[in-house]
């Protein structure tokens, strides 16, 4: 396993605040489009291909 599912984030709650924040007011559609945006950022951040698959896999199990 080369991801890190491990809680690692400063300030959780914090990061969830300003995440439902730059969803203020906007409609579905631009809420995704964000959404879309910011995890193409992330996965250029990450850059290792194989974390990024392994990501895909986890995210499509149920919770």
């Amino acid at each position: 396993m080369r991801l890190n599912t491990q809680p690692n984030i400063a300030a959780p709650d914090d990061f969830y605040a300003d995440l439902i924040a730059a969803h203020e007011g906007l409609s579905d559609d631009d809420s995704a489009a964000l959404n879309a945006r910011l995890i193409l950022l992330l996965a250029n951040h990450i850059g290792d291909r194989e974390a990024l698959s392994e990501a895909l896999t986890l995210a499509r199990q149920p919770g």
